[in-house]
């Protein structure tokens, strides 16, 4: 690779790495990271939720307000997406998943805060033309439990063993 372009990346991946920094972005990062987590792409957002809320226990709420609505729009970019999809293919599969959403409509995504298979399940919405608010409604119901109760059960778990797990990686 050319060294100017390398010199080019390197800076923009610095820049990238420094715009995420908490404790100077703080709420927007947090944001940032709840929304791109609820795409398709494999980010997990708890941690940079917990890690706000251990630098600012005061901004529990808020901090899971912010990532709660970072991730439900992430879920609509994903409902979007299936709903395009089915207008770009015009054909519908019959898994039991389909089946499962089409028999408990836009309240299967109460389970969209679930691991591997939430952001699909937005997307199968999308497919199947579920009614768009009610699903953002119970989207956004079951990322919020779920910010909440990861959240506060991190928290509880002491300084010691979160300083034990790191030690191998701090210098």
């Amino acid at each position: 690779m050319d060294r100017p372009v390398a010199t080019l990346m390197e800076l923009l991946i610095e820049r990238l790495i420094d715009w995420f920094a908490l404790p100077r972005n703080g709420l927007s990062s947090v944001f940032v990271v709840a929304f791109v987590s609820a795409t398709l792409l494999p980010l997990g957002s708890e941690p940079a939720v917990f890690g706000f809320v251990k630098l600012n226990p005061d901004a529990f709420w808020l901090t899971v307000a912010v990532a709660t609505a970072g991730n439900t729009l992430g879920g609509i970019v994903d409902y979007w997406m299936g709903y395009g999809a089915k207008v770009a293919v015009g054909h519908r599969e019959g898994t039991r998943w389909f089946g499962w959403l089409a028999r408990f409509g836009p309240k299967f995504l109460l389970l969209s805060w679930l691991p591997a298979v939430g952001d699909p399940l937005c997307a199968l919405a999308g497919w199947l033309k579920q009614p768009f608010w009610p699903c953002v409604l119970y989207m956004a119901i079951g990322k919020f439990l779920r910010y909440t109760t990861m959240t506060a059960a991190l928290l509880w778990v002491p300084d010691d063993w979160w300083m034990k797990l790191a030690s191998p990686f701090m210098g």
